[in-house]
C-alpha cells in the first residue's frame, strides 16, 4: 500500500533539509527519503565554519540540528533509497525497495557525491585533512603545505583559493598540461605559491589521525615518491545523483537536472534544488536556499493544482 503525502522530499543534505523544513511549516503532509546519513556530504566535514550566523559547528552536528528543527514541524523521515519516479493520476509516485510514495509534489535533494581517487587513507582521512571542497576547507590550513590533485577548472579554481591560506600548493596532474580553461591556467601558472608535479599519479595518502603525506607514482617512469602535506584537496569531478531520474528530466551533459530560478524542473508538480541542479554553487547556504526556494514553489503549486 503506498503512502501518501503532499510533499515527498528525495535527499537529506542541506538542500532537502531546508525544503523539509519549509514544507512541513507550511503545513503541508512532508515526507524525507533518505538512502544513508543525514547531511550527505556535510557530515563528512569536521569543522564548517561559513554557514551564516553560526562559528563554528561540526557537518554533522549542523545535519542533525536543522533535521531536529524540520521534524519539530511534522516533517516525517524514512531511511530509504528512492529508485523510481513515475507520474500517475496527477501526482507523482516514488518507488523504493521497500514501498511506494504518493505525492502531489516531488522535490529532488539528491545531492552530487565527488569523483575520489580511490586510494589507501582517502575515506579514512576524509575530513581530517582529505577534502573536497577548498572554500569549506582551506582556512584550516593556513601556513602549511598542501597538495590538489587534478588539472581543470575546478582544482585550478580553488587550488588558487586554496593559496590564499597555504604556504605552498602541490598541483599532482596525471598529465603533462591542464585542462582548465586558459585563464585560469595563466593565473596558477603565475602564482609563485603553486608547484606543479606532471605525469602523476595518487597512489595512497598517509596519516594516522591526519593527512601527514601523499604517496606519488610518475606514470611515464614509474619513480614513487612521498610528498610531505598537512592536506590534499581532490578536484577530479563530481556526479549528480541522477543515474535513475535520465530520462525523465532535462539534464545537461554531466546529469544536472535543469531548473528555472523558482527550482522548477518543467514538469508538473517536480523540483529540483541543491548540488542535484545545474549550475548550483555547491555550498550549504547556497543549498539551504535552492531548498528552501524549492518547498515554496511547490507548496503554491499544490495550492494551484489541489482542492485544499
Amino acid at each position: 500500500m503506498a503512502l501518501e503525502y503532499d510533499i515527498v522530499i528525495v535527499g537529506g543534505g542541506p538542500a532537502g533539509l531546508a525544503a523539509g523544513l519549509y514544507a512541513a511549516r507550511a503545513r503541508r503532509r512532508t515526507a524525507l527519503l533518505e538512502k544513508g546519513v543525514i547531511g550527505g556530504q556535510i557530515s563528512l566535514t569536521e569543522t564548517i565554519e561559513n554557514y551564516p550566523g553560526i562559528e563554528s559547528i561540526g557537518g554533522f552536528d549542523l545535519a542533525q540540528a536543522m533535521l531536529r528543527q524540520a521534524e519539530s514541524y511534522g516533517l516525517e523521515t524514512h531511511y530509504v533509497a528512492a529508485t523510481g519516479l513515475e507520474q500517475a493520476d496527477g501526482k507523482w509516485v516514488v518507488r523504493t525497495d521497500e514501498e511506494e510514495f504518493v505525492a502531489k509534489a516531488v522535490i529532488i535533494t539528491a545531492g552530487a557525491d565527488y569523483n575520489r581517487l580511490g586510494v589507501p587513507g582517502e575515506e579514512r582521512l576524509t575530513g581530517r585533512g582529505v577534502s573536497y571542497c577548498a572554500t569549506c576547507d582551506a582556512a584550516f590550513f593556513k601556513d602549511e603545505e598542501v597538495a590538489v590533485v587534478g588539472g581543470g577548472d575546478a582544482a585550478m579554481d580553488e587550488g588558487l583559493f586554496t593559496s590564499r591560506y597555504a604556504s605552498k600548493v602541490y598541483v599532482v596532474h596525471r598529465r603533462d598540461q591542464l585542462r582548465a580553461s586558459r585563464i585560469l591556467q595563466e593565473r596558477a601558472f603565475a602564482n609563485p605559491k603553486m608547484h606543479f608535479i606532471w605525469n602523476t599519479v595518487v597512489t595512497e595518502i598517509l596519516g594516522e589521525e591526519a593527512v601527514e603525506g601523499a604517496r606519488l607514482r610518475n606514470v611515464v617512469t614509474g619513480e614513487e615518491s612521498v610528498l610531505p602535506v598537512k592536506a590534499v584537496f581532490i578536484f577530479i569531478g563530481h556526479h549528480p545523483n541522477t543515474d535513475w531520474l535520465r530520462g525523465l528530466v532535462p539534464m545537461d551533459n554531466g546529469g544536472h537536472i535543469v531548473v528555472n530560478e523558482w527550482m522548477e524542473t518543467g514538469l508538473p508538480g517536480l523540483f529540483a534544488a541543491g548540488d542535484v541542479r545545474r549550475n548550483a554553487a555547491r555550498q550549504v547556504v547556497s543549498s539551504a536556499g535552492d531548498g528552501a526556494t524549492a518547498a515554496i514553489a511547490a507548496d503554491r503549486y499544490i495550492s494551484e493544482h489541489f482542492r485544499e
